[in-house]
């Protein structure tokens, strides 16, 4: 079991998705983190004592913030934040990404300014290795005051109350499942049920996972561009390095780089490089640099929001122990991350809109320079990869829907007093589907591009991708005969989504996000 170390200042997105994909995470607080914390939390016990009006240790929350709690109702207060708030509907979030919530809330208390009790962390911190992950709807947060329903399921499991869901997809009461592995249910004392729950921890966490999936995503874009370039007998002029040195986009630099790098020593391209009447190909091949280095970009500041919430502080309010001061303020909205993954959704969903014009050019005999119609090697009787143009020019259609930006559509809630919402969590939702989405639009470009230059025997393809054609052919068998697609975009979804094909191009290559 490897041992991931918080300190509210150094988490990584790489850091993050490894542990959170693996069972059992074994975390350490830092000392420094320690301190910090126990600082804060005497402070919090001070205030409780003196009486001090403060939000959400001594009032109500929302709406109520200016109802006074007196000292004996204050853990009745936080109990009952949890279980009112637990208002999640829809089909539970993957158990990875709940672990990645739980380890991104860890990481904003370990900054030490929500005054919560260290052995309440550690509950949380157990609850890890020991793979207690409470289930959690995916429906229900607008994304401001944090991730309000989603952290309150994980709350309520954390109190015994909740539900965990187990990796077969059954569930189990929480209180039960905890005892049985010696973790005691936490009773929540001031301030407590608010820090666990004031954060856009789910958003953050579903981002953190995008941006991993989506910098996969675009070098095997650049893969399968690269085949299809080659399958389409395409030239490589477009990414001459001198014509984007010009523009000075790195995105746009970086991917002609590799497809420069990709396409070079492949016999196909030479065979017509003397001769040719073309004399620039369509924008989906020869643009792949500026569209592809688009999204590049994209990806990166993406990326770049998402690291920085990963170690932010978004609770209210704040709590600063060396200044014996609590601040009210809104850390907890979700705006920067809404922003990001909207953009991020646009940026992918372009990704699969050029991929898609790459296969119909593949597909279409009017347009994909000698290839047979449909790439059927006995057009009429077989239909070939027809319909599989559908299937991407249907995903393409629904990415677009879905790139409308939730980050516009706020309502107010909370009679009011919270009246803009980021709907973070939404946008975050949704480009998961989108990133779904693409790997099945590559996938079909990738079997396209297969099919493509193989009708070019014995002239090959690059080295580097004939060794990729070669470990697609080793788990989907070329055919003479009309073959069930479906079964075949399975199988090569599978491959993308794996980043196996990374692996074959990096040895090579050495492309990285």
């Amino acid at each position: 079991m490897q041992t991931l170390i918080l300190d509210g200042y150094s988490l990584t997105i790489s850091d993050l998705v490894k542990h959170a994909s693996n069972s059992h995470v074994s975390i350490i607080l830092s000392d420094a983190a320690r301190i910090a914390m126990q600082k804060s939390r005497d402070i919090v016990d001070e205030w409780v004592d003196s009486g001090e009006i403060i939000y959400g240790i001594t009032t109500g929350f929302g709406e109520f913030s200016n109802v006074f709690i007196p000292k004996t109702d204050i853990e009745t207060l936080q109990e009952n934040l949890i279980i009112s708030h637990s208002a999640g509907i829809g089909t539970y979030l993957d158990r990875s990404i709940v672990r990645a919530m739980m380890i991104l809330r860890i990481n904003a208390l370990a900054k030490g300014c929500s005054g919560i009790r260290l052995s309440t962390v550690d509950t949380l911190i157990a609850m890890l290795k020991h793979d207690v992950i409470p289930a959690v709807p995916s429906q229900g947060s607008v994304g401001s005051s944090g991730d309000l329903a989603p952290l309150s399921h994980i709350a309520l499991a954390l109190i015994g109350k909740g539900t965990v869901l187990h990796a077969d997809g059954s569930t189990t009461s929480s209180g039960t499942f905890m005892q049985q592995h010696g973790i005691q249910p936490v009773r929540l004392q001031a301030k407590e049920g608010l820090a666990l729950i004031n954060g856009t921890q789910m958003m953050t966490a579903l981002g953190a996972f995008a941006v991993h999936r989506a910098k996969s995503l675009i070098n095997q874009a650049d893969i399968v561009g690269a085949l299809s370039v080659d399958a389409l007998r395409g030239t490589d002029t477009a990414f001459d390095e001198r014509i984007h040195r010009m523009r000075g986009f790195s995105g746009q630099m970086q991917t002609a780089a590799r497809l420069r790098n990709l396409l070079n020593d492949s016999e196909i391209r030479a065979s017509h490089k003397v001769g040719d009447g073309m004399v620039q190909d369509a924008y989906s091949l020869r643009c792949m640099p500026q569209v592809h280095g688009a999204s590049r970009d994209a990806i990166s500041y993406v990326e770049h929001i998402i690291a920085t919430e990963l170690n932010s502080a978004n609770d209210n309010p704040l709590i600063f122990a060396e200044d014996k001061a609590h601040l009210a303020g809104g850390n907890f909205h979700g705006q920067p991350i809404a922003l990001a993954l909207d953009f991020l959704a646009i940026a992918c969903a372009e990704l699969g809109n050029i991929s898609e014009r790459r296969t119909e050019r593949m597909v279409n005999g009017a347009l994909s320079n000698g290839l047979p119609r449909f790439l059927a090697k006995n057009g009429g009787v077989q239909s070939g990869m027809m319909i599989a143009q559908y299937t991407a020019a249907a995903l393409v259609s629904e990415n677009k829907v879905l790139c409308h930006p939730a980050s516009v559509d706020s309502i107010p809630t909370s009679a009011n007093q919270e009246d803009h919402n980021s709907m973070g969590s939404i946008s975050a939702r949704k480009v998961h589907t989108i990133l779904d989405h693409l790997e099945h639009i590559l996938a079909i470009e990738f079997l396209c591009a297969t099919r493509g230059i193989e009708f070019h025997h014995p002239l090959k393809t690059s080295n580097v991708l004939v060794k990729v054609l070669a470990f697609i052919r080793q788990h989907i068998p070329s055919t003479n005969e009309d073959a069930i697609i479906h079964d075949e975009i399975q199988k090569m979804s599978t491959l993308v989504s794996s980043g196996a094909l990374l692996d074959i191009t990096e040895e090579f290559l050495h492309i990285t996000a």
